[in-house]
């Protein structure tokens, strides 16, 4: 009877830090840019494109293979901060669970 109770407590504990999480990630905005700062995009911790910064002289060298090379960089460096991000929070997060033989 008292391992479910520990179970059981141990599960309010896991729900409380993905609820936390859940939070974090809808609060989360990354930036990342390519070409020295020519695209810029922002993200948001699902990983969603929201704002997306072309510097107009991207747009004199008429190079369209340049600028999708430098929109795939761009969105692919935010994915990697928002990943950063993820795995730091739920280190931290899941530091603070009781869990037997976790810690």
């Amino acid at each position: 009877m008292k391992n479910l109770q520990q179970m059981q407590q141990v599960m309010k504990q896991v729900q409380q830090v993905q609820e936390q999480l859940q939070k974090q990630l809808d609060d989360l905005v990354v930036e990342a840019s390519a070409g020295g700062g020519m695209v810029t995009v922002k993200m948001n911790g699902q990983k969603q494109l929201i704002s997306v910064h072309v510097d107009p002289e991207v747009f004199t060298s008429k190079d369209a293979e340049m600028l999708q090379d430098l929109f795939v960089a761009a969105a692919n460096e935010a994915a990697r901060k928002i990943d950063e991000q993820l795995a730091s929070r739920v280190g931290s997060l899941a530091g603070g669970l009781n869990i037997p033989g976790l810690s």
